[in-house]
């Protein structure tokens, strides 16, 4: 992979800044994945690219950005790794790195790898069963994503050091036990297949609903996690889990358009113009789900595009059958017993028998630690208060939800109801 050599001379701090904050949006998993390929060193690798964000940052202000900065940030990296890998080739010898197979019997019997894409082959490595899958989904979060590791410890509701300490553990797991950087060969598949798919599936929800930042939705993550679901349909063509999974993908993406206003505000399910919602994705989704479905038994990813398909389909929000997603959280809670799962039930169910029976639904939750930090779940319960006109204790609710939640935009429509509650107060 080449760098640019003739780049446009000189860019403004501006254009800097925001061809950087692109670049890391969009080739910050290319750049790590071909990095790690070339060191078979997952600490020198995350370093290298890191420094190589870090020197865009002063050339492009003098040399001007290149017109392909994911190719600029590549080679870079790469170079400094190979520059750290001479000075340090004795050293390094001694160290256990990772196994780089590049012939792996794919299913047709050759001798390619099936997804020659190395951001698989990353988040295979990281989905190894040697790890458990708490660090499995976190280490991909961290490396694929770029996410922060404050990030990924609020997408797993625990503190940062602990997740800190998770990721460093994992890390030197992969190390010393040499696990190998490829795609699995097709008997390894199914042990290793439902952990990648909660990776996607955790990499497509924070950023559906980003933790912190300006925007709500983090169309990198979105677009990328749904890439990364294409690739593994492809791979996995008669896996209903992964078919189910891309099926939820599409008809939660589909509304992706409707879910903030020209003016940068949130708008819920219930205002939203469903002329604008992607027609096309929810036909394939659909498509998709009814494929999962002729599978048995069932599992949650299908499940849980089912309860999208209701959403997708209906004309309204008023012509929503409540009664058929309650009974869908139902089905999914005894596939998948969550706290989260719990809440969501709560409030379908909350919708279908009015505003009391949520609120009694979300109580017990309350008491769960894994929500103690999740402000949905006072957001839900401020939500169902402000219905039943409990106006104090709709405003303390939504104080909380507001002390648990980053993202400016939900931030900005807490803030609006909160001071539509205390108005009736005076």
């Amino acid at each position: 992979m080449n760098s640019d050599p003739r780049p446009a001379a000189g860019a403004s701090a501006d254009d800097v800044a925001g061809a950087l904050t692109r670049a890391h949006r969009d080739e910050w998993a290319a750049v790590l994945a071909a990095t790690v390929h070339f060191t078979r060193d997952l600490d020198l690798a995350e370093e290298c690219a890191q420094d190589a964000y870090a020197q865009a940052l002063e050339t492009w202000s003098r040399a001007g950005i290149p017109a392909r900065p994911g190719a600029w940030l590549t080679t870079v990296a790469r170079n400094r790794a190979r520059d750290q890998m001479r000075r340090a080739s004795v050293f390094r010898r001694a160290l256990p790195l990772l196994v780089v197979d590049e012939a792996v019997p794919g299913p047709e019997g050759g001798t390619e790898t099936p997804v020659a894409d190395d951001r698989l082959r990353l988040i295979f490595t990281c989905c190894h069963p040697a790890l458990s899958r708490d660090a499995q989904v976190a280490l991909t979060l961290r490396l694929l994503c770029g996410l922060s590791t404050a990030e990924v410890a609020r997408a797993f509701l625990v503190q940062e050091t602990t997740m800190a300490a998770r990721i460093t553990r994992a890390k030197n797991k992969i190390r010393a036990a040499r696990i190998p950087y490829r795609v699995p060969a097709p008997e390894e598949l199914p042990e290793r297949v439902e952990a990648v798919l909660e990776v996607v599936h955790l990499v497509f929800t924070t950023g559906h609903a980003a933790p912190v930042g300006e925007s709500l939705i983090r169309r990198d993550l979105t677009g990328g996690a749904i890439g990364l679901g294409r690739l593994l349909h492809r791979l996995l063509p008669h896996d209903a889990a992964a078919t189910g999974l891309l099926a939820l993908m599409l008809l939660i993406d589909a509304r992706d358009q409707a879910r903030v206003s020209a003016d940068g505000r949130l708008v819920l399910l219930a205002d939203q113009d469903r002329t604008r919602w992607d027609a096309a994705r929810i036909e394939e989704g659909v498509a998709l789900l009814v494929e999962s479905l002729q599978a048995q038994p069932p599992c949650r990813y299908t499940v849980q595009a089912a309860i999208a398909a209701v959403h997708a389909e209906s004309p309204s929000w008023a012509e929503t059958d409540w009664n058929e997603i309650t009974g869908l959280y139902d089905v999914l809670l005894s596939l998948w017993p969550s706290p989260v799962v719990a809440l969501n039930r709560a409030v379908a169910l909350g919708m279908r028998d009015g505003p009391r029976a949520g609120l009694e639904a979300l109580t017990p939750l309350l008491e769960q630690p894994a929500l103690a930090r999740y402000g949905y779940l006072s957001a839900a319960r401020a939500d169902f208060l402000r219905q039943l006109r409990r106006w104090a204790e709709a405003a303390t609710a939504y104080e909380g939800a507001l002390t648990l939640t980053d993202n400016d935009v939900e931030r900005s429509f807490l803030s609006g109801r909160l001071a539509e509650v205390r108005a009736h107060l005076r």
